[in-house]
């Protein structure tokens, strides 16, 4: 039996590819596995039945034989872990893949969701003026720091990996702020990873829920 993951009935993102489980999704297309998708509604995240998978009532989740996960960063890793193809096979490397998955969970989202969040649902508050540029400053911080690094290279670390992956799955988060166009190698290097067959494939398959949901 193949895996099953879950993901929005109706996501908010619109089909832009910005729900999480466009990760795990992602991650599925680069090794070649076939999946299982499973879709829920605002309600039935927060029921049993999904608390059960995902004790804080959000997508995704992975369920393989008698494994259940949740968290993308933890599946990301677990698929990674087990197929060819998305961590390296010499120890450090694989180590350093590894930490820029890490770094782009703990390091660049959380600027980047709390900037979004603000854009999102704090435009009609008396404090968004002053608070957005702050709050942009931050984003702005970590994005040189990781443009430093980049330079001129394809990806983070040698070949593409799940670190990659990871990476480019949370700056994506970004394409309406208008901040990646200050930062042309960052731009560059997110739209190779959109490039990649297995990216598209994904895409076009969480697309494709999108447009068949009811009032879409």
């Amino acid at each position: 039996m193949p895996p099953t993951i879950t993901a929005f009935e109706n996501s908010p993102d619109r089909g832009r590819g910005q729900a999480r489980d466009m990760r795990v999704r992602w991650a599925l297309e680069e090794i070649g596995a076939t999946y299982d998708v499973r879709l829920v509604s605002f309600k039935a995240m927060k029921e049993p039945a999904h608390l059960a998978l995902h004790p804080f009532g959000q997508i995704p989740t992975y369920e393989d034989g008698d494994l259940a996960l949740f968290e993308t960063g933890a599946i990301v890793l677990h698929i990674a872990e087990r197929h060819a193809g998305l961590l390296p096979q010499d120890a450090n490397a694989r180590a350093r893949a590894i930490a820029w998955m890490f770094a782009a969970l703990s390091t660049l989202e959380p600027p980047i969701v709390e900037l979004g969040m603000a854009m999102l649902f704090e435009r009609d508050k008396s404090w968004y003026a002053e608070r957005l540029p702050m709050l942009q400053e931050r984003v702005r911080i970590r994005l040189g720091e990781l443009s430093r690094r980049l330079g001129d290279a394809d990806w983070l670390d040698g070949a593409f990996s799940a670190g990659d992956l990871m990476m480019v799955t949370v700056l994506r988060r970004l394409n309406t702020s208008g901040l990646l166009d200050e930062y042309p190698d960052i731009a560059a290097y997110v739209a190779r990873g959109e490039a990649r067959p297995a990216f598209q494939r994904a895409f076009e398959a969480q697309l494709a829920v999108f447009r068949s949901a009811p009032g879409s």
